[in-house]
């Protein structure tokens, strides 16, 4: 049970940070995490990064299957 809440809770911060990435890539905004505001510890803006680079992984990795797919098509 408690393995299945701590999966549940990975997803949904998996998804957030992909949600994210994929609003910095189509609109060019992007989270106001200015490193001085938040905290001086390098430990925790190295989290920070890592974070949000999973989400532009994920994004990646979604691109690239959905790209491969005959289900999804470019219209631009």
């Amino acid at each position: 049970m408690v393995v299945g809440r701590l999966a549940h809770y990975a997803f949904d911060a998996v998804l957030i940070s992909a949600f994210l990435a994929g609003m910095k890539r189509s609109t060019g905004l992007t989270p106001s995490f200015k490193k001085e505001a938040l905290t001086e510890n390098k430990d925790i803006n190295h989290w920070i990064d890592k974070y949000l680079g999973v989400g532009e992984w994920v994004m990646d990795q979604s691109v690239a299957i959905a790209g491969s797919s005959s289900w999804f098509e470019r219209k631009r």
